[in-house]
C-alpha cells in the first residue's frame, strides 16, 4: 500500500529575547553574571523629621550611622548617641597619594574611645592608595597593629579613591588590579578575625571593581540620594555627605546599615 506523508510544519520562530540591561548615566550596561542584585524595596525608604533616610516599617529595618575623620574635628559623642546615631565608622588612617607613606588619622584614638564610651557600635576605614595587592596587605597590617586586638562590631573597610585635580601615584590603576588589592586587604583583615568590607561609589562599582570577587565581604555603597538606585547588592549605604548631627560641627556623612 502506498502511503503519502506530508512534511510537518516547521515550529514557529520565537522572537529573540531582549538582553537584560540597565542604565548608568548615558551608558547602557549588561549585568555581571552571578552578582547578587539590589534586594531593597524602593517603596520602603522614607525621610524622617531630621531629614535622615529611613528604611522599612517605622524606619526600623536599617540602623542609622555616620562616618567621620579628622575633618569633623572634636566630636561630642554623647550628643551624637542622643541624636539617634547607632554606629560610627571611623577613619583610622590613610596612605599618601604622592610618596605612599602610611599615616594615622589624628582624631582616631580619641574618636574610638568616645564612640565606644557613648555606646555606639564601631567600625573603621582606611583611605587606601595601594597600587599592588602587597601594598593593600601592608595597609591591612598597619590597621591591625593600631587596633591591637580591639573588638569591633562593624567592618574594617578598604576605601580606595582616585585623586582628582592633582597627579597621584594611583593614576591609571586598572580595575583588575584594584579588585585584587581590595581582595588582598579583606583576606588579611578576615584572617585576623575582623569583618572586612569595601567602600565604593557607583562608578567604581560598575566600571572598575569586579564585585563578584568581593561578595564574601561587606559592600559599602556611596550614592547620595533618598533612594538607592545601585543595581547590585550592598550592605551599607552612605547616602549623604552634608548631614547634620548633634555633637558635630558642620557637615558629616550619613549612613544606613541594612
Amino acid at each position: 500500500v502506498l502511503r503519502l506523508y506530508s512534511e510537518p510544519d516547521p515550529p514557529p520562530e520565537l522572537p529573540e529575547e531582549e538582553p537584560v540591561t540597565f542604565r548608568f548615566g548615558d551608558m547602557v550596561l549588561t549585568p555581571l553574571e552571578g552578582m547578587p542584585l539590589n534586594p531593597y524595596d524602593k517603596n520602603a525608604f522614607g525621610v524622617d523629621e531630621k531629614g535622615r533616610v529611613t528604611y522599612g516599617p517605622d524606619g526600623r529595618a536599617a540602623r542609622a550611622g555616620i562616618d567621620v575623620s579628622t575633618h569633623q574635628k572634636d566630636i561630642a559623642w554623647p550628643a551624637v548617641a542622643a541624636d539617634g546615631i547607632e554606629f560610627a565608622i571611623l577613619r583610622l588612617g590613610h596612605r599618601g597619594y604622592t610618596e605612599g607613606g602610611l599615616f594615622l588619622d589624628q582624631t582616631f584614638e580619641r574618636n574610638l574611645r568616645g564612640a565606644l564610651d557613648a555606646g555606639l557600635d564601631v567600625g573603621v576605614y582606611f583611605f587606601s592608595q595601594a597600587i599592588t595587592p602587597e601594598e593593600a596587605e601592608e595597609e591591612a597590617d598597619y590597621i591591625l597593629d593600631i587596633l591591637d586586638g580591639q573588638q569591633l562590631r562593624f567592618p574594617v573597610v578598604f576605601d580606595w579613591e582616585s585623586i582628582s585635580g592633582d597627579q597621584a601615584r594611583t593614576d591609571g590603576l586598572d580595575g583588575e588590579t584594584l579588585t585584587r588589592c581590595a581582595a588582598a586587604f579583606c583576606k588579611r583583615i578576615e584572617d585576623a578575625g575582623y569583618l572586612p568590607g569595601v567602600y565604593f561609589n557607583r562608578s567604581q562599582g560598575y566600571l572598575h571593581y569586579d564585585l563578584r570577587e568581593l561578595t564574601d565581604y561587606e559592600l559599602w555603597l556611596a550614592e547620595y540620594a533618598s533612594v538607592p538606585d545601585f543595581y547590585y547588592h550592598f550592605d551599607l549605604w552612605q547616602y549623604s555627605h552634608t548631614g547634620r548631627v548633634d555633637g558635630i560641627e558642620g557637615d558629616v556623612d550619613l549612613d544606613l546599615a541594612f
